[in-house]
């Protein structure tokens, strides 16, 4: 894929997504936040191709993975006005459905459509399957580190803006705004256990889930940025100064700790 191919693309979702916006105020700030979500995945997933030493091509096909990564978001929250999979539809697969209906990709090599799609498709996975491999397995693990990365700093963000100014906050915040935790949750994230949105009951255990997202990182590079970001100490600091979150939060800091520390 060259670069002119990727400026079309971007044009496109340019158009695309600008049809969603409207005069809805709500649905206009949180459509502006995928937005701007999909550019610093894209910045994102092009730093994380480079430290992986990909071709220029590959890592064009990455950032056009982070541009498309979410483009079902936008009829997903028109629509149901919630980002919550189980509560509206799967964002992934219907990204993947837009692209296919609109022929977005029609002009990519079929194996490189593919890896695009495969991307797109598995990005919100629980886990990847096992028996996904190549290159088609490699761009699966960027966009869903990159999406990851700028998620930590999304929540960060929301989080203290909506403790700050709860009723002028106008993005989503789900699951209920409650201190209470689910045991299973914590247990999960103790265990280095994947999460999904349907085990979570409250908004602390949001906030479990998106620190146990360290475990699923699949590049050291990914460790070090989130690190170098700050983005844990900041997480920890919205979590209830409880023995047993305290200690997830230790053995999180432990765990990024030792996965750094044995890096080149």
């Amino acid at each position: 894929m060259n670069q002119d191919q990727l400026d079309r693309f971007e044009r496109w979702f340019d158009g695309y997504t600008n049809r969603f916006l409207g005069n809805d105020d709500v649905v206009g700030a949180n459509l502006q936040l995928k937005q701007q979500h999909t550019q610093r995945v894209r910045a994102e997933s092009v730093l994380l191709a480079r430290e992986l030493a990909l071709s220029a091509d590959e890592t064009r096909i990455a950032e056009l993975i982070a541009l498309f990564h979410d483009v079902g978001r936008f009829p997903q929250f028109a629509e149901y006005r919630t980002f919550n999979d189980p509560k509206s539809v799967n964002h992934s697969a219907l990204g993947v459905q837009i692209l296919r209906r609109e022929g977005v990709l029609e002009a990519l090599a079929p194996r490189e459509r593919q890896w695009v799609e495969t991307g797109i498709g598995l990005h919100g996975r629980k886990a990847l399957p096992s028996a996904l491999t190549g290159r088609a397995l490699l761009f699966a693990k960027i966009i869903r580190d990159a999406d990851k990365i700028d998620i930590f700093r999304i929540v960060a963000e929301n989080y203290e803006q909506f403790r700050n100014d709860p009723d002028n906050f106008m993005l989503e915040i789900d699951p209920p705004d409650e201190p209470r935790y689910t045991p299973a949750v914590l247990e999960a994230v103790l265990n280095g256990e994947p999460l999904d949105f349907t085990q979570l009951r409250t908004l602390t255990d949001a906030k479990l889930c998106h620190i146990g997202w360290v475990h699923d990182l699949n590049f050291t590079a990914s460790l070090k940025r989130i690190d170098q970001c700050g983005f844990l100490p900041k997480l920890f600091a919205f979590l209830p100064a409880d023995d047993e979150i305290q200690r997830v939060c230790r053995k999180v800091r432990d765990y990024v700790d030792a996965k750094l520390t044995l890096a080149p």
